[in-house]
């Protein structure tokens, strides 16, 4: 059994739940935005008003499948991760290395300067906001994947590289260095 889908799903005070069953669409609003989300026909979800929870079941015959329980946990986890974001919102920092190589706003997208003989424009999803601070840039915003998958998309432009250390990379991100050749060993 999925031991993250067994567990309710508590929501805070200020946040609201919209839930239809039929077309099973979640709808979560909070002070950081709004999310939406069409989960699995596998999973079962219900909104316990009294309780101030939601919770994720599977069918008893469908319990037994493996497929089936990993859609239960991965449902539960992806409503959970909207509560999170709705509420407190979801952050990753990029860093820009490299001799003149930078970052700047150009209206609502984001310019990067990072070698090339051209500027590299990167327009941000619905919800997700940037700041430049130097040579870090913040991406944040309420949903978790868009977040993740904008930061991806900056990083994938100039990917770190071992020699010489350049390109963008996360805050928290540990690159290895590779030694370079070594004349008249």
């Amino acid at each position: 059994m999925s031991r993250i889908g067994k567990k309710p799903i508590s929501v805070p005070s200020g946040v609201k739940v919209n839930l239809d069953p039929k077309t099973r669409q979640i709808v979560i609003e909070g002070p950081k935005g709004k999310l939406e989300y069409e989960y699995r026909p596998e999973v079962d979800v219900t909104w316990e008003e009294g309780e101030n929870a939601i919770v994720c079941t599977l069918p008893e015959a469908k319990a037994k499948i493996r497929q089936m329980r990993a859609y239960w946990g991965t449902v539960r986890a992806r409503i959970q991760n909207m509560i999170t974001g709705v509420t407190e919102g979801y952050s990753k920092k990029l860093e820009i290395i490299g001799v003149g190589w930078n970052a700047k706003p150009q209206g609502k997208n984001i310019q990067l300067n990072i070698g090339f003989c051209h500027p590299v424009d990167m327009i941000p999803p619905a919800g997700v906001e940037y700041v430049i601070e130097g040579n870090t840039v913040t991406i944040s915003g309420p949903d978790k994947q868009a977040v993740g998958q904008f930061a991806a998309d900056i990083r994938s432009k100039r990917p770190p590289e071992p020699y010489n250390g350049k390109g963008i990379k996360y805050k928290d991100e540990i690159i290895i260095r590779k030694q370079g050749k070594v004349f008249g060993a």
